[in-house]
């Protein structure tokens, strides 16, 4: 394969690895008659930072960026020998783009498919939406960007300076990092801290055929899309000048 090709193969596989888990682990907790129905949010926090765990290992050779903020930051930074040999030029950021957004719509599709039963018995809409995509505990579209902005820039940040410290640990320190982010501030607008992970599950449940869902909360929808690229844009900037 060439390497466009090579970058979508991977980062759809990667990405839909990471929402399929990921929302997977929301689903376990919130959705009604599952094993897992009411479990604390420690459970969910583990979940999504081991989710990225088995993600990394599924697109690991392209770098494993299975999220935009990391794709941009590539692009803008000093870290472009972290992308596995692939260079980061217009044409290489676009198919990871596409790649992470495509990958991130079909993982979603994959986890109502593994939780189609506890959807059909589900009435609550939010819970349900919440299953997909991430939205704030309180409402301020403002402030809710400024915790997309600093959470994303914490990811983004260490991610980059994991790259200039010899360590042995791989995409399990990532995936601690994911845990330690959601559990510290994930919880004013559910740390999406990656557009994709947000946007692509978000249109999955809008076209899904799910019964009693509500609205997809678009008026939102830009927040986990716009703060996580000007978090990832200023860690970046951020680790060029540290």
């Amino acid at each position: 394969m060439g390497v466009i090709e090579t970058i979508l193969v991977h980062e759809i596989a990667g990405t839909a690895f990471l929402t399929l888990l990921g929302c997977g682990v929301v689903a376990n907790v919130l959705l009604k008659k599952t094993n897992g129905h009411g479990s604390d949010g420690i459970v969910i926090f583990f979940g999504w930072g081991l989710a990225v765990f088995c993600a990394v290992y599924v697109a690991f050779d392209t770098g494993a960026h299975i999220n935009p903020a990391v794709t941009v930051a590539l692009l803008i930074g000093p870290a472009k020998e972290y992308a596995e040999g692939i260079p980061i030029t217009f044409a290489t950021t676009v198919a990871y783009l596409v790649a992470e957004f495509i990958g991130a719509f079909i993982g979603a599709i994959a986890c109502y498919l593994a939780y189609k039963k506890q959807y059909d018995d589900m009435d609550d809409a939010g819970a349900i939406l919440a299953t997909f995509s991430t939205g704030p505990a309180i409402k301020s579209y403002g402030w809710n960007m400024v915790t997309e902005i600093i959470g994303t820039f914490v990811l983004i940040f260490v991610i980059i300076m994991f790259g200039n410290t010899p360590s042995g640990l791989g995409p399990l320190a990532v995936a601690l990092l994911v845990v330690s982010i959601g559990a510290s501030l994930g919880g004013p607008t559910g740390y999406a801290i990656n557009p994709a992970r947000d946007l692509g599950p978000r249109i999955a449940h809008a076209v899904l055929p799910i019964k009693n869902k509500g609205s997809n909360n678009w008026g939102y929808a830009l927040v986990p899309v716009i703060g996580p690229i000007i978090g990832s844009t200023l860690a970046a900037l951020a680790a060029h000048i540290y």
